[in-house]
């Protein structure tokens, strides 16, 4: 079995593959106006699906259900960065060591330095 794609649900693809193409650096691999898929090159790709009606996780919450980690060399710069691109940074943060944001869509993200 080979993992190829996580794909999460949101209303606008495009949109969302704009804010995370930007945050990671990966390209529109393959796109029409229901997905989007990101990659660089590896053997996972990220990817963007419409869904009518699709309501944003709650985070904190039990609803978020999955959440994507991300290393970065300087969480404080990434922080800054990610929020100037389009992210939120929730009033409640779990812990040291790492900052949970949400993009665009409401899906929350973890960012930890490393």
């Amino acid at each position: 079995m080979t993992v190829t794609a996580i794909i999460l649900d949101c209303a606008d693809p495009a949109a969302l593959a704009d804010f995370y193409s930007r945050a990671t650096g990966w390209k529109v691999t393959s796109a029409d106006d229901d997905f989007v898929y990101l990659g660089d090159g590896g053997p996972v790709q990220l990817a963007f699906q419409r869904v009518s009606g699709h309501v944003a996780p709650d985070w904190p919450g039990p609803a978020k259900q999955a959440h994507l980690d991300i290393r970065v060399d300087d969480i404080d710069r990434a922080t800054a960065d990610l929020v100037a691109a389009g992210a939120t940074k929730p009033d409640f943060q779990p812990g040291d060591g790492w900052v949970v944001l949400t993009d665009p869509a409401g899906h929350p993200f973890c960012i930890s330095a490393g």
